[in-house]
């Protein structure tokens, strides 16, 4: 895990030689049953900015760096999270993300709560892919799932699963 937190470091890093591409502000249904178990509960308000690919991002398809919060309302798993995106535009206006990068939250790593997961690490891989619809060169709206866990690297690995709706700002 001390790597994951080292990549963490470095992807906070980027922002600082890279222009920020793109807002994004959504909301999103907490620990959906969807591959797990439903055991916590409320909605996730979520913000994120995406920033222009660096030069030494292209060998890899030109992935956007992103750092991200979101909050649960019901007191539930909140996490701050950084990766790569990588957009995909099969035709005009319509879009494709996934990402990848890892994630630091404040929920249970090892619980007998019954409304709680335990998620084994402070510390956890995270994945998304989104399919979005670009209104016009600003606006866009998306549909996203996400998904954090530390792939059974610690003895608890409950996993969470989020599903969610959200508004994007392009710069």
């Amino acid at each position: 895990m001390g790597r994951l937190s080292l990549l963490l470091l470095l992807l906070a890093s980027v922002p600082a030689q890279a222009g920020l591409s793109e807002i994004r502000l959504g909301v999103f249904d907490h620990d959906i049953g969807f591959l797990g178990h439903d055991k916590e509960g409320g909605a996730d308000i979520n913000a994120e900015a995406l920033f222009d690919s660096p030069d030494f991002l292209k060998a890899i398809w030109a992935p956007r760096p992103h750092m991200g919060a979101s909050v649960n309302t019901q007191g539930d798993t909140s996490q701050l999270y950084a990766g790569l995106t990588w957009t995909y535009e099969p035709i005009q206006k319509v879009f494709m993300d996934f990402s990848f990068g890892g994630s630091v939250h404040n929920g249970e790593l090892n619980t007998r709560e019954m409304d709680r997961k335990s998620l084994g690490s402070r510390v956890l891989f995270r994945e998304s892919l989104s399919l979005g619809y670009r209104i016009d060169d600003h606006h866009s709206v998306s549909i996203a799932f996400d998904h954090e866990s530390n792939a059974n690297l610690a003895s608890h690995n409950a996993g969470l699963n989020n599903l969610g709706i959200r508004w994007g700002y392009r710069f």
